[in-house]
């Protein structure tokens, strides 16, 4: 474990994050769940959600909670404060856009991406949105 200067690591970690709302943004469900390690597990409006495997994000889960009108999601900031060779936790921040430019809201999380068999992933996160 290092004190967060695995640069390696954490440019592996932000490539899962693009992906990650890359694929968000198309509506990508296949993309989403490649952008995941399973169990993903999510903490967030006072519940814990667990996905056990490939596929079972659903795209229509997320859209159910991203807010009237959502259109895409951006980050916003997005900090590594520690990574090791196979592991970092990342402080973010994004927001979610109306079609029409207007902003739905910004939250802040802690992300952790881990590699597993080679495959970087989004194995936790803990937000403060819905």
């Amino acid at each position: 474990m290092s004190d967060g200067n695995d640069t390696g690591a954490v440019a592996a970690a932000m490539d899962a994050l693009d992906r990650f709302m890359a694929s968000l943004t198309r509506h990508d469900e296949a993309g989403l769940n490649d952008a995941f390690n399973f169990p993903h597990v999510r903490l967030a409006s006072g519940t814990v959600a667990t996905w056990e495997k490939r596929g079972d994000y659903r795209m229509e889960g997320f859209v159910a909670r991203a807010g009237d009108g959502w259109h895409e999601s951006r980050w916003d900031e997005r900090t590594a404060i520690h990574a090791g060779a196979d592991k970092v936790r990342l402080a973010v921040q994004f927001s979610r856009w109306k079609a029409d430019g207007s902003l739905i809201g910004r939250y802040k999380s802690i992300w952790v991406v881990k590699r597993e068999d080679g495959h970087w992933g989004v194995q936790a996160r803990s937000s403060f949105a819905a």
